[in-house]
């Protein structure tokens, strides 16, 4: 078992230092704004090209029907969303659709579905599909839930470059949403992916009725994995009809999601961080300052598995007048 508050040893990670505590991140999150935002955007301009978005776009290639019963998901079996379970995708209309994602903009095309854990045999399917994409010159990454050591291997030898399995929350608020997986499960997943040699991809979702500490315990256990995340995504809920959290939602402060944005990008410097689900709900101005932040990366399309996201049109005409790079053009 890998113990969830692992500190980092990794040589590569800078800065290098030992496990980040709560009260360090809670120390950066409260700095006056313009201070954080000076730290952070000097941060960000040390590791990554400030002027610059990495674009990627999500498939839903197994929808529905998931035992799990995490309460804020729609695609749980557990709840009655109105959402109808579709079996796997054709390699075929994968790769098709990954091929319209690239001339729409995308550089890396992520895959999920919705399992527990996916069975061998569905692994032959999905490594056809990422040597595929691959195949299109795009950047690989998969959500397909727990993951065993065999498994990891075998998506390794498939060419995926990125694996996709989000904390979600703190350890304290954690047993509030899922009780049929535990933050162990998730940690050790992360671990066998790791050890594999895949990339990470690792974050959560606020807005679920979590607190302040939550949030940022979330970044601490990210931080203090063995190596941090390659990349983190931060979701803001998105409303879903028939499932717990709605009893308990509730959209985080513009300016408090910009605080947390910059205190990701100085505690994970070398992580890309994404705006992910909930962009339908941010103001241009909210986005701009999330950039300015240190978020470096969004995902683009119409929809992302089973909610909205912003038009590509609107996400090209914004980048343009920030004069942010991206591989999204105007329309």
């Amino acid at each position: 078992m890998i113990a969830v508050g692992a500190i980092r040893n990794d040589s590569d990670s800078t800065p290098a230092r030992g496990e980040w505590e709560r009260a360090e991140a809670e120390a950066l999150y409260s700095l006056p704004f313009a201070d954080l935002m000076c730290q952070a955007q000097s941060v960000h301009r040390s590791n990554f090209d400030p002027n610059h978005i990495e674009t990627a776009s999500l498939l839903s290639i197994k929808t529905g029907g998931c035992p799990e019963d995490c309460a804020y998901c729609s695609q749980s079996a557990h709840y009655d969303t109105g959402l109808k379970a579709t079996r796997l995708m054709d390699c075929a209309d994968v790769v098709a659709t990954a091929k319209r994602a690239k001339e729409a903009g995308a550089r890396r095309f992520c895959m999920v579905a919705a399992w527990r854990s996916p069975k061998d045999r569905d692994l032959d399917q999905i490594c056809d599909m990422i040597s595929a994409v691959k195949g299109l010159g795009m950047e690989t990454c998969v959500t397909l839930g727990m993951l065993t050591p065999k498994q990891a291997a075998r998506l390794f030898e498939a060419g995926l470059d990125f694996y996709n399995h989000n904390v979600d929350t703190s350890p304290e608020f954690y047993g509030k949403i899922i009780t049929t997986r535990t933050l162990q499960d998730r940690i050790d997943t992360l671990e066998y992916v790791r050890q594999a040699g895949i990339n990470v991809c690792s974050g959560g979702i606020i807005g679920m009725g979590e607190r302040l500490e939550d949030r940022l315990g979330m970044l601490v256990l990210l931080a203090n994995l063995r190596k941090p995340p390659e990349s983190v995504p931060i979701n803001l809920w998105n409303e879903v009809k028939g499932v717990p959290v709605n009893a308990t939602a509730d959209r985080p402060d513009p300016i408090a999601l910009v605080r947390l944005v910059a205190t990701a990008r100085i505690m994970m410097p070398k992580s890309v961080v994404r705006l992910s689900a909930g962009r339908q709900y941010m103001s241009d101005e909210l986005q701009a300052l999330c950039f300015l932040a240190g978020a470096n990366s969004i995902f683009i399309g119409d929809v992302l598995l089973t909610t909205k996201n912003p038009e590509a049109n609107r996400d090209a005409n914004l980048l343009a007048r920030l004069g942010i790079t991206s591989a999204l053009c105007l329309k």
